[in-house]
């Protein structure tokens, strides 16, 4: 009888181990951070990408409409690009699940605010506030708003 307690009391000690070794690996599978940026973990990543991808949503809703309305081809071909950005980090970010995949979005993102920035510039209209910000990165610049270029979606 004696032998039979110890045994139930042993295997649910090693079930409580097992358990919690796998939980804390995990836990440190889900925050480990990418190669490539060292202080970024998946959760922040995510974060920065919603960021991201909130801002240009903004920016495609304009105060004043009626200038939208009547933008020049160039403008209008701009403004759509930024719309493709916009969908396409969207697509992008919901199938996302790794600190890469979000940086993707992001980058994403930030190119639909440069294709923003050259619309309300040749519309002659300051940058609103979804548009203003720190300077986006050097990867992130499109070309001016003559010269046409397509958005991709995986």
């Amino acid at each position: 009888m004696g032998s039979t307690g110890f045994m139930i009391t042993l295997s649910v000690l090693l079930i409580v181990g097992v358990v919690a070794g796998v939980v804390a690996q995990r836990r440190t599978a889900r925050t480990r951070r990418p190669a490539g940026r060292p202080g970024l973990s998946d959760l922040d990543a995510e974060a920065e990408a919603n960021h991201w991808l909130i801002r240009l949503g903004g920016g495609l809703v304009p105060p004043g409409a009626r200038a939208w309305a009547g933008a020049d081809e160039a403008a209008g071909r701009a403004l759509t690009s930024a719309a493709e950005c916009h969908r396409a980090a969207r697509d992008r970010l919901s199938g996302a699940r790794t600190a890469g995949d979000y940086e993707e979005v992001t980058r994403v993102a930030k190119e639909g605010l440069e294709h923003l920035r050259s619309a309300r510039a040749a519309l002659g209209q300051p940058a609103s506030g979804a548009v203003d910000g720190p300077a986006l990165p050097r990867a992130a610049r499109v070309p001016a708003v003559g010269a046409g270029r397509a958005v991709t979606s995986r």
